[in-house]
C-alpha cells in the first residue's frame, strides 16, 4: 500500500502529540489524514467509537488521545485518570480490531516502568516492580493499553504495537496553572514572573529529581518510523537520551524566558519518581535520532507560548 492510498486515524489530533503527528504525516505526504473533534466522538463511548471505526475503517490508527496531567492532576484525580484512560484504550484497540485494521500504535508513557527500576530503563523492566504512587492510576491505564496490543497481535496476528516516549514538550502543550507536566508549569510561572516583576519563584519538591525530556516534533518523527517497520517491537522506548535536575531544567527555563530572579525550591511538595531515563536503544536501531536539543526546543517552546499569551490565549 503505498503511502498516498492509507488512511490514517489520529486519536487525539488536537493534543500536543496528535497536532504534532498531523503535521509530520502532512509534511510526508500523506492525504488521507482522519481526524474528528472530542465533541464529536468520545472515545470513552464504547459504541460511538466502534460505529466511528466500523464506518470509517482506517488502514492505520494512531492513538494519542488521554487525559493527562502533572503530579497535583495525577494525585487529586486518580479515579478519572485510571477509568477514562482505560476506556479510550479499551474502546479504540478493540474497536480498531473489530473494523478490520490491520496496523494500530499505542502511545503510553515512560511512567509504566517501576519507580525503582534499574537506569536508564530497558523495555524488560515492565512489570518487575511497584509503580510510582503519583502517577500509579495512568500508567496501569497505559499499561494495560500496551498489554491489549500485545495480546491482540499474538492471538490474531494484528499489527498492533506500542511506543513510550519520556516526558516531552513542545507546541501545543497544556498550560494548565494545576494540571500541567513540569515543562509548561514552569513556562507558565517564569513568565508570568517576569511579567510581574518578582523576585523569585519557587519549584516543587527538593529540584534534585533527573528527567529525560524529548520534544514532541522528535517523538513524532519515531512515530512515523515505527509505522513503516514491517515487524516491529511489541513495545519501545523513546527518549532523548540527556538528563537534567528539575533544577537546572528551572535554570534554562529562566533564561528562556527571561527572568532573572532567584529560584528556590520547596522540599515540602513531593518530587516524584527520582530519576527517569529510557533506554531508548531499540528505537535508534531502527534508524531515529532525535534532532532538537533541550535548550534550542525551550527557547522555541518560550517564544511560542509569550506568542500565545499575548493573543490572550491562555
Amino acid at each position: 500500500m503505498t503511502p498516498a492510498s492509507r488512511k490514517i486515524y489520529v486519536a487525539g489530533h488536537r493534543g500536543m502529540v496528535g497536532s504534532a503527528l498531523v503535521r509530520a504525516l502532512t509534511a510526508k505526504g500523506e492525504r488521507d489524514i482522519l481526524a474528528i473533534d472530542r465533541s464529536a466522538l468520545d472515545l470513552t463511548d464504547q459504541k460511538a467509537t466502534r460505529d466511528f471505526l466500523m464506518t470509517e475503517k482506517p488502514d492505520e490508527i494512531i492513538v494519542a488521545a488521554a487525559r493527562v496531567g502533572g503530579i497535583e492532576a495525577n494525585r487529586s484525580f486518580p479515579a478519572e485518570f485510571l477509568h477514562e484512560n482505560l476506556a479510550i484504550a479499551s474502546n479504540v484497540i478493540h474497536g480498531a480490531f473489530e473494523a478490520g485494521v490491520k496496523r494500530l500504535l499505542f502511545l503510553g508513557s515512560s511512567c509504566i516502568y517501576p519507580r525503582e527500576a534499574p537506569q536508564p530503563i530497558s523495555e524488560d523492566a515492565l512489570l518487575t516492580g511497584p509503580l510510582e504512587p503519583t502517577n500509579e492510576a495512568y500508567a496501569i491505564a497505559k499499561i494495560a493499553g500496551l498489554k491489549l496490543c500485545q495480546f491482540y497481535r499474538r492471538q490474531h496476528g494484528v499489527c498492533f504495537h506500542s511506543v513510550m516516549p519520556t516526558n516531552l514538550y513542545g507546541p501545543g502543550d497544556n498550560y494548565h496553572p494545576e494540571r500541567s507536566h513540569v515543562i509548561p508549569g514552569l513556562i507558565r510561572r517564569f513568565h508570568e514572573a517576569k511579567q510581574r516583576g518578582d523576585s523569585e519563584v519557587v519549584i516543587w519538591g527538593t529540584g534534585t529529581p533527573l528527567r529525560e525530556f524529548l520534544h514532541v516534533e522528535d517523538l513524532a518523527a519515531a512515530c512515523l518510523r515505527l509505522i513503516e517497520v514491517e515487524n516491529p517491537p511489541d513495545w519501545v522506548n523513546a527518549g532523548s537520551g540527556g538528563e537534567v535536575t528539575i533544577s537546572e531544567l528551572a535554570a534554562l527555563i529562566a533564561e528562556a524566558t527571561g527572568f532573572e530572579g532567584e529560584i528556590r525550591t520547596d522540599p515540602s511538595k513531593p518530587d516524584g519518581t527520582p530519576r527517569k531515563a529510557l533506554d531508548s536503544g531499540k528505537m535508534r536501531a531502527l534508524d531515529w535520532t532525535p534532532k532538537i536539543g533541550l535548550r534550542d526546543g525551550l527557547a522555541e517552546t518560550c517564544a511560542a507560548y509569550a506568542r500565545e499569551h499575548a493573543a490572550d490565549r491562555h
